[in-house]
């Protein structure tokens, strides 16, 4: 038996940032590699989601039948049989009975994650957020159906990652566990007991085996899922959202998408933006992913050349109708940043792209702006669901380049924005 990490381990000062449960308000699908996972890892959150209107749909990959490997092929049917049932008993105590339940039946302790991934597929499919196991758990089936579900996510779902036998075999200081992303939701006094009771309905984990085995879920490591909170892990994209994904956005409703012309916090952004260029004229600047192009026409007043671009060719024809002179191209093309620059402003657009292209744009600023030329980002200060990373990390990758130097840092609730000087 591997020793297992008491949960006091686990506690951390300062502790990770609270979840938000409005991001669990819309469509929410909760996908589990076996009966009991889902409570376990999240079930005073799907509590709690469904209490403030989240509507949840749950899917199994498997039935758990291989729990005890001695069992022959009746013993696993029976116990098969016995982890659906408790399930059922499980969600009933969590007020989840009229949830939907999709059961896959795929083989336990062989989960297939590129065949589980084509299953849920079209389970996920108009999903506003997924959670499932962590791709890091050192249970293969939960790694499994993790790597699934990150694969068969549609690209406007949000992503939670679930740890469940992490706590038990891992230990706070490793390296793999991405703290960086955690957030923790405090269970109430009715989501905490809720999920009392469910746990209390998995006897056939939490009780002997049949051969009287010791417990899968001994009373050591169910304690880590009686600390009255639990940690889900935003699960980033690895991929760049994809120029589709945009043009879709740009031709749907007005053609105007995140409303760049009329609500506040465009209108104040851009306000001090103009207001952080140190400044009053430039010779040549540059605004890639130009969007709309509200903010075109006051940064061409400050400069005597300004290159205009966006990757999504929608974007390009939305600014063009509004009378900018935008050209289709991508980061990090010389294209969307030319040569001999003193001014780039890259907003809204930097935690879109994949680490390798971050990179390949961050270097190619780097080329594009001359020396003593100023570098603007700009960002909103959450996380879109088709984002590989939030504005933080995506500010500090140019922050801790020495090839720039910080001069303005503003930081509000509503974005981070950084005028960098190329040294």
């Amino acid at each position: 038996m591997r020793p297992v990490t008491p949960p006091q381990a686990w506690l951390r000062d300062p502790p990770p940032p609270p979840f938000d449960l409005t991001a669990l308000t819309g469509r929410v699908v909760v996908v589990a590699a076996h009966p009991d996972d889902e409570t376990l890892g999240v079930g005073g959150l799907m509590h709690a989601a469904h209490r403030a209107g989240g509507r949840l749909e749950l899917v199994v990959a498997t039935d758990g039948e291989a729990a005890f490997p001695g069992l022959d092929g009746p013993g696993r049917a029976a116990l098969a049989a016995a982890r659906r049932r408790e399930l059922d008993d499980a969600l009933d105590e969590l007020g989840l009975g009229e949830v939907a339940v999709h059961r896959l039946g795929m083989p336990d302790s062989a989960l297939d994650a590129d065949e589980l991934a084509a299953a849920l597929e079209p389970l996920l499919r108009g999903a506003d957020a997924v959670l499932a196991p962590w791709t890091g758990d050192p249970h293969p089936d939960h790694a499994a159906a993790g790597h699934a579900a990150a694969a068969a996510a549609p690209v406007t779902a949000t992503g939670w990652a679930y740890p469940i036998w992490t706590w038990a075999w891992l230990r706070p200081d490793d390296p793999a566990v991405p703290w960086r992303h955690a957030r923790t939701h405090r269970l109430d006094d009715d989501s905490r007991a809720a999920k009392r009771r469910a746990l209390a309905r998995f006897p056939s984990q939490t009780g002997p085996g049949p051969g009287g085995e010791p417990p899968i879920v001994g009373p050591e490591v169910l304690a880590h899922f009686d600390t009255g909170a639990e940690t889900v892990f935003r699960a980033p994209r690895a991929a760049s959202a994809p120029r589709e994904r945009f043009d879709e956005l740009y031709t749907g409703g007005d053609g105007d998408p995140w409303d760049t012309r009329t609500s506040w916090y465009e209108r104040r952004k851009r306000a001090v933006l103009l207001a952080c260029l140190p400044r009053e004229r430039y010779r040549h600047g540059a605004e890639p992913a130009c969007g709309t192009g509200a903010l075109t026409p006051a940064l061409a007043a400050r400069c005597d050349r300004l290159d205009v671009s966006d990757f999504s060719e929608a974007a390009v024809a939305a600014a063009r109708a509004a009378g900018v002179a935008a050209v289709r191209a991508a980061l990090p093309d010389a294209a969307a940043l030319p040569g001999g620059l003193d001014l780039a402003v890259v907003s809204e657009v930097l935690y879109y792209l994949d680490d390798a292209t971050l990179v390949a744009t961050v270097d190619r600023l780097a080329e594009a702006v001359d020396p003593g030329g100023d570098v603007v980002v700009a960002h909103w200060r959450g996380w879109p669901a088709d984002a590989p990373r939030d504005a933080g990390a995506t500010h500090r990758v140019l922050l801790e380049d020495p090839r720039f130097t910080p001069l303005v840092s503003h930081v509000d609730e509503g974005f981070l924005l950084h005028v960098l000087r190329r040294a």
